[in-house]
């Protein structure tokens, strides 16, 4: 069995390894290199302007509130985002009431729910982000609609105002993106011997410590591969695309949502500083790779294993 193992393995392994150094690492390498020049994206022309484009980021009042607004997403979205998947997927698979036959269920219905909460998956980040606008209108919109008839007379600029439009695609994106960790956290729950929960509960304890005591534990490599997972997308393009679509200008107003993806977008296709905007592209990895050590560094425990 050990003959031309290394030959099988590397025969295997040489195609997509190949694909992505080319499609991957080598793109990296060349955003690099290109922040090192004053290029503007449309002519082959270019000279090597050295770190002055670093030096520029680091004086760039937008580049540090669009770095803020990304960090803030990376923090607090996924901690909103798989705080209510995990929540939402215990009550569906072990928070109802004991029946007959069984005294671990989830809550009557939970396979429609499961379904409910998965169903914003089925839509396109784009469509989401183009129903939301319309919702959050100001003058004709659903929300501020409702909120008329109710007899609220003085009713708020949702996308309009710089304190609130952030916080307004933040709760969209959690709207979102909540059912697919609803889904992948189900899996995992449903996988957890029944047992478990029965002998905890049959020892006195709670929802809460059973949720805490084993679910939570057991699901610890998902939760933290969801962290990591929700993080990127807030960092990368889902944050890029419900912001550019949903907000003002987009980016504002006052560049209050603007984060570090739109801003590369801005810099090399709005102003034509196609280097300047690699450099924030450089920014943009060392902060992606930089959650993502911290997380699985914060996140690392014993393995459990059932």
């Amino acid at each position: 069995m050990q003959h031309g193992k290394y030959r099988f393995i590397v025969g295997f392994l040489v195609v997509p390894m190949a694909l992505y150094v080319i499609f991957v690492i080598w793109p990296f390498i060349q955003s690099i290199y290109y922040s090192f020049t004053d290029w503007t994206g449309l002519s082959p022309d270019f000279k090597m302007v050295g770190f002055d484009n670093y030096t520029k980021m680091l004086d760039d009042d937008v580049f540090w509130k669009s770095l803020q607004h990304s960090v803030l997403l990376a923090v607090l979205l996924p901690l909103v985002t798989l705080g209510l998947a995990l929540f939402f997927a215990f009550m569906l698979n072990v928070g109802g009431r004991r029946r007959k036959g069984a005294a671990v269920t989830g809550v009557r219905g939970s396979g429609f729910y499961k379904i409910a909460y998965f169903f914003p998956q089925v839509l396109s980040i784009a469509i989401v982000a183009i129903l939301f606008q319309f919702a959050f209108d100001p003058a004709q919109g659903m929300i501020n609609g409702t909120l008329k008839a109710v007899g609220f007379k003085d009713v708020p600029d949702w996308l309009g105002d710089p304190n609130l439009a952030l916080w307004v695609i933040m709760a969209v994106l959690v709207w979102c993106t909540t059912g697919f960790f609803v889904v992948l956290f189900s899996a995992g729950m449903a996988s957890i011997p029944k047992d478990f929960y029965e002998a905890a509960l049959l020892d006195g304890a709670s929802r809460f410590t059973t949720f805490f005591r084993i679910t939570l534990p057991l699901l610890w490599d998902t939760v933290q591969s969801g962290w990591v997972y929700m993080g990127i997308l807030a960092l990368g393009a889902e944050g890029f695309a419900i912001v550019h679509i949903m907000s003002v200008g987009p980016g504002g107003p006052d560049y209050s949502t603007t984060v570090l993806p739109l801003y590369v977008y801005q810099s090399a296709f709005r102003d034509g500083q196609a280097g300047y905007a690699t450099t924030i592209g450089v920014a943009l990895l060392i902060v992606t790779l930089a959650f993502a050590a911290i997380v699985m560094r914060v996140g690392r425990r014993e393995r459990l294993e059932f």
